[in-house]
C-alpha cells in the first residue's frame, strides 16, 4: 500500500484513535519546506489529526477491512475463552495495547474476552471502560464495512458472541 492510495472523503483507520474520515490533504510550510498533510477527523471525539502523507503508512494508517476479512473477526468472536489468571492491571495493559494496535482481530479478541452474557453490569467499572472502548472501535469499523448504523453493529456483534 502507498500513501497515495488514500482518497479524500474515505474512511481510514489510525491505530491509536480508530476510525476517522480523511477530510482533505493540506499543504503546510515548515522552515521553507512544503509538506503535504492528511487531515483526518474522528467524529464523536472531535479530534482532528494531521499526519504527513509520506509518514502515513509507517504510522499505521490503513483502509477499513474488506468484507472477506470480517470472517476472521467472526471466528475470534465465536471462540471459547479461557479465563486469564493474571492481575487486572497486566490484562488492562495488554488490552490497551491490542486496542491501540488498530488490528481488528486483536480488538475483537478484547471484546470477546470481556464480553459477559449478562451484560455490562457483570463487569467492573474499569472492565466496562475497556470493553466499551474496544466495542466502539470494532463496531465503528464493522458499521462502515456493512453499511449499517453503529448500534446495529453492536447488536450483531453481541449476537455472534451469544450464539457461540
Amino acid at each position: 500500500m502507498r500513501s497515495n492510495d488514500f482518497a479524500v472523503g474515505s474512511w481510514v483507520i489510525y491505530p491509536s484513535h480508530g476510525v476517522g474520515k480523511l477530510e482533505k490533504i493540506e499543504k503546510i510550510t515548515i522552515d521553507g519546506s512544503s509538506i503535504d498533510m492528511f487531515v483526518i477527523s474522528f467524529g464523536k471525539s472531535g479530534l482532528t489529526l494531521k499526519i504527513p502523507v509520506t509518514k502515513a503508512i509507517s504510522a499505521g494508517l490503513r483502509h477499513t477491512m474488506s468484507k472477506d476479512a470480517l470472517n476472521n473477526v467472526y471466528d475470534v468472536l465465536k471462540k471459547k475463552i479461557k479465563k486469564k489468571k493474571t492481575m487486572w492491571s497486566k490484562r488492562a495493559q495488554d488490552y490497551e495495547t491490542k486496542i491501540n494496535s488498530g488490528d481488528l482481530s486483536s480488538i475483537a479478541s478484547v471484546v470477546r474476552e470481556l464480553y459477559k452474557e449478562g451484560g455490562e453490569i457483570m463487569l467492573s467499572f474499569s472492565e466496562r471502560q475497556v470493553y466499551n472502548m474496544a466495542m466502539e472501535r470494532l463496531a465503528k469499523e464493522f458499521s462502515i464495512i456493512e453499511n449499517i448504523g453503529e448500534e446495529e453493529a453492536v447488536t450483531r456483534l453481541e449476537e455472534v458472541m451469544k450464539a457461540a
